[in-house]
């Protein structure tokens, strides 16, 4: 029966699949470096220590206390000093909260990686970070809107006149998508290959697949990828409806709740994490301690057009690009770590895809921890995956408590799993469609 069954599923795979170019082992990639900073801890030891120990970040949200905003909570960073991580001292005026936080990532995974200026080739060293749409706090354009004001009355007319007056002058830059990857790049004199790319949830994935390849394609040695998260800017959640999103003011720690039947909606968070990548040779030739081995890849879209039904295959076919990519069979994976927004919709779609694809592989959803952290969400799961591999601990997902018959997978739940295969699947899925897979190794 087995035997069938296997069949049965090779064939369905069929249709998802590649041509077979695999990653060789002589040009494989490695991790070298990681740095996160999150709602359960700034920096590895304390972020890892909160997953190990299943500790959630997700908490009321300072800012909206008190408030008439239907959702007052999420994952929010706590503890954050940018002081300690960015440099030099002066770009702080010209940085974002996020964008301090994306640097502070980079600063951090470089350090593991024992990187410091002059030890890279400067024109074989790059930087791609995954990044959101900054839309600036309120406060910082209330001085503008109150001059706008004529009996009252905002008159749009005068907007450009007061904001020249009134305005931080290089406001701009604080907030333009791009600049994480730019003040990494100028602080650690990377001028090789350097881009930012912005495509929701999974764009700091997306950022790791083009470092990857920017190496592979002989354009660099070392590469700083990342991404960071800006889910709970009070503009932006403004800007966007809330009916995505859990209602549980009474219970956030409970709120995110990964394919189990009683979930009633995403998390937001904030947040950023990024890892160093090289070839596995320049690693070993420098000294550098291999922390884990980016082995597949894969990526694909379906477009969301109501009322046309999603039927997840693009997340069928990234995972099936990852495998093809890595030269591996559905077996050879040891657990997933799923998007697992704890969505009505999207939850099934995703469950019913692993199951497709890897059978009854065991899956952990670690949003339960700190929330969707949009743009940086990918990059800071990763960062989580390389740790587990290294520590032979998978951390388990918080507030699985009912299955739902609609996600029909193997959740990891109440404690850590413990020796599974040394091999991590990492899924990320964007709202326009967008799917991606990444498969890490234990080195």
């Amino acid at each position: 029966m087995w035997e069938n069954r296997q069949a049965n599923l090779a064939r369905r795979l069929d249709k998802f699949s590649t041509k077979k170019v695999t990653m060789s082992e002589s040009s494989e990639i490695v991790i070298t470096g990681v740095g996160v900073v999150s709602p359960i801890g700034v920096g590895v030891e304390p972020f890892w220590k909160s997953l190990l120990e299943g500790v959630s970040g997700i908490r009321p949200y300072s800012l909206l206390q008190g408030t008439e905003m239907p959702v007052r909570f999420g994952g929010e960073v706590v503890d954050f000093d940018a002081k300690k991580y960015v440099t030099p001292r002066k770009s702080l005026k010209v940085m974002s909260r996020e964008i301090q936080m994306g640097f502070a990532a980079a600063a951090m995974a470089a350090e593991t990686a024992g990187i410091e200026n002059g030890t890279i080739d400067p024109d074989r060293f790059g930087v791609v970070y995954g990044s959101e749409m900054l839309y600036g706090p309120p406060d910082e354009l209330a001085e503008v809107m109150r001059g706008c004001k004529v009996d009252g009355v905002v008159d749009p007319s005068l907007w450009s006149e007061q904001a020249a007056k009134k305005n931080f002058p290089l406001w701009m830059l604080k907030y333009l998508p791009n600049m994480t990857a730019c003040h990494v790049g100028i602080a650690f004199d990377a001028r090789g290959p350097s881009n930012s790319i912005t495509h929701g949830d999974v764009s700091s994935l997306l950022a790791i697949f083009e470092a990857t390849h920017a190496i592979l394609r002989g354009r660099a040695d070392v590469m700083i990828a990342g991404g960071f998260g800006a889910k709970l800017s009070v503009t932006q959640l403004q800007y966007r409806s809330d009916a995505n999103l859990s209602h549980r003011n009474d219970d956030p720690t409970a709120a995110s709740r990964p394919f189990d039947a009683d979930r009633d909606g995403m998390v937001n968070g904030d947040g950023a994490g990024a890892i160093v990548i090289e070839r596995r040779e320049h690693a070993e030739r420098r000294g550098a301690k291999v922390l884990a081995a980016i082995r597949g890849m894969g990526e694909s879209f379906e477009a969301r057009l109501t009322p046309k039904p999603v039927t997840g295959i693009a997340i069928r076919r990234s995972i099936v690009q990852s495998l093809d990519k890595a030269g591996m069979s559905p077996e050879s994976i040891g657990y997933v770590s799923a998007y697992g927004a704890s969505t009505i919709v999207d939850d099934p779609l995703e469950a019913q895809a692993i199951r497709e694809c890897l059978g009854d592989v065991p899956v952990t959803g670690l949003k339960s921890y700190f929330g969707n952290i949009g743009s940086g969400g990918g990059a800071v799961e990763t960062v989580a995956n390389v740790l587990a591999l290294q520590n032979n601990a998978v951390p388990h997902t918080l507030n699985f408590g009912t299955p739902d018959p609609a996600c029909p997978v193997n959740v990891i739940q109440g404690e850590p799993l413990v020796g599974a295969a040394p091999i991590a699947m990492v899924l990320s899925q964007a709202g326009p469609g967008q799917a991606a897979a990444l498969i890490l190794s234990r080195d």
